[in-house]
C-alpha cells in the first residue's frame, strides 16, 4: 500500500504520550498513530465482527449439536 506523509502539529505533552505509548507497544510513533486511527475508523471492530460471524457460520452445527436449537436466543420471525 502506498504511503503518504502527514505533518502533524501537537503540544509538548501530547509528543511525549505519543512516543511513550508508542515505545510501549513496540512500535513507532508513525505506527502508533496509524493504528490509532484505523480502531477510531472502526476497522478493527469491523474486523473482529466478520470474523466473528465467519466463524459462528462455520460452527453453527457443532453448537446447534452441543446445546440443542431449543437453546437458541429469539431470532427475527421467531416467536
Amino acid at each position: 500500500m502506498a504511503k503518504t506523509q502527514l505533518n502533524v502539529r501537537v503540544d509538548e505533552g501530547t509528543a511525549r504520550a505519543a512516543r511513550e505509548r508508542a515505545l510501549a507497544r513496540g512500535m513507532s510513533v508513525n505506527r502508533y498513530i496509524e493504528e490509532l486511527v484505523r480502531q477510531d475508523n472502526g476497522e478493527v471492530g469491523h474486523t473482529f465482527v466478520e470474523a466473528a460471524a465467519d466463524f459462528m457460520k462455520q460452527y453453527e452445527s457443532v453448537f446447534a449439536d452441543e446445546f440443542g436449537a431449543d437453546r437458541e436466543g429469539p431470532r427475527e420471525g421467531r416467536h
